[in-house]
This record gives structure tokens, sequence and C-alpha cells, in this order.
């Protein structure tokens, strides 16, 4: 039997959001303007579907599963090698001049101060693995891509996708492999998004960070920390 640690030790845990929170982007849809720039999505159709996508997301009747399949289309045709490759540039082109020393700081302090570091994101792990890597992040909890038996994507997400009550399911699922509920840890999350309210409000120490305006009026209202890393939310 294991007991519970006590709150004078019980480990730390910094969870972020990752678009306009740890990036002052949207790395998903960044990454699918980069594909029509170089040429892999129609920039007429890819736009018309994306922005139906989009406005789905903001009444919050999103499909995530069609979304997925949707933005994952372009890569699946081409396969590993030249998805690796397109994404390399990506990195090179869009992701690496977009990272803010602020934001970097805010990730070294809590590795340096022993935090567990993860990042939560509902952005598929295609994209986003690298760019966790390029912030010293190197747990990721991201939407999960099935693959077939090649080791390829399908277009189907495996598991729990990382969205709003999402997001507190695949923490609950990263805890239980360790033996742990909420309870054995003391938790901060950051994030911008009313989508992850959710999980803003499971965690000790919840900050809005660089909070759009429903959010950071929630944060006022319930007395949540408030953080601008970037001079102003896009």
């Amino acid at each position: 039997m294991t007991l519970p640690a006590s709150p004078a030790t019980r480990p730390r845990l910094a969870l972020f959001d990752l678009d306009h929170t740890l990036l002052p982007l949207d790395s998903d849809y960044e990454w699918g303007e980069f594909t029509i720039r170089i040429g892999w999505n129609d920039p007429v159709e890819f736009a018309r579907r994306n922005g139906e996508f989009y406005a789905h997301y903001q009444a919050g009747t999103l499909d995530v599963h069609d979304y997925v399949r949707f933005a994952t289309e372009a890569v699946r045709l081409r396969g590993p090698e030249a998805a690796a490759t397109a994404h390399e540039q990506f990195m090179r082109e869009v992701i690496t001049p977009a990272i803010q020393p602020q934001a970097l700081a805010l990730v070294q302090q809590h590795l340096a101060a022993g935090d567990e570091v993860l990042i939560v994101t509902a952005t598929n792990e295609f994209v986003t693995t690298p760019i966790a890597k390029a912030l010293g992040v190197q747990q990721l909890l991201a939407v999960q891509l099935l693959r077939d038996a090649s080791g390829w994507y399908t277009g189907e997400i495996d598991g729990v996708p990382t969205m709003r009550e999402g997001k507190v399911t695949r923490m609950e699922q990263w805890l239980a492999e360790r033996r742990l509920t909420w309870g054995d840890v003391e938790s901060t999350f950051y994030s911008d998004s009313m989508n992850d309210v959710p999980l803003l409000e499971k965690v000790d120490h919840p900050v809005a960070t660089n909070p759009d305006p429903r959010l950071r009026a929630l944060a006022q209202e319930r007395g949540w920390r408030i953080l601008d890393l970037f001079t102003a939310h896009p």
C-alpha cells in the first residue's frame, strides 16, 4: 500500500497549454497555412473547410475526429519522409522565430525548481512533438494519432483527445499510470483559453496566461492569477 504524499513533500507539476500560451500563435492553424504555401493544400478549398471547422470550434460544436482527419490528410498522403522534411522547414520558418525568451524562461524556472513539466495541448502530436522539444519540455500530452500496421497515421484519433474535459481525463490517466491522484501532487496550469476551464478548475494553481477576454473576466471573478506573458493576445 502506498501512502499519499504529505502536502510538504507533494511532487509539483507545471502544466502548460501550448497555442497562445507558450507560443504567441496557433500551431495547428499555422501548420495549415504552411501546407498551403508549400503547395500541399488548395488555398481556397482548404481555407473554406478550415473556416467551417473553426466556427464549430468557437461554437463548441466541433467534431474533433472530423477535424483531425482533415488536418492530417496532406501529411498522410505524402508519407513519413516528406512530412518530416516539411516539418523541419515549418520549425525553421514559423515556430523557432516565434518562440519568445520569456516563455523559455518560464519553462526553465519550473524545471530548475524541480517541477515536472508537461505540455497539454489540443493540437495533434505530429505538429507539436518537435515544438515541445524546442521549448525544452520532454513530456507532451497532445491529440494522439492512430497508426496503421506500417506505423503511419490513419487519420483517426488514438484514445481520448486532449480537448476541454479530455485534458482532465488524459491528465488523470497520466497520474494513474504513476499511482498518483490530484491530491498527491501540487499542480499549476497555464492557459489562455476558456476551452481549458475544466483543467484550470482541477489544479491547485490556475494561471490565466495571455487570456482571451472571457477567460480574463472569469479569472478576475474567481481570483485566479493572470499572467500576460506576451504583450498582447493575438
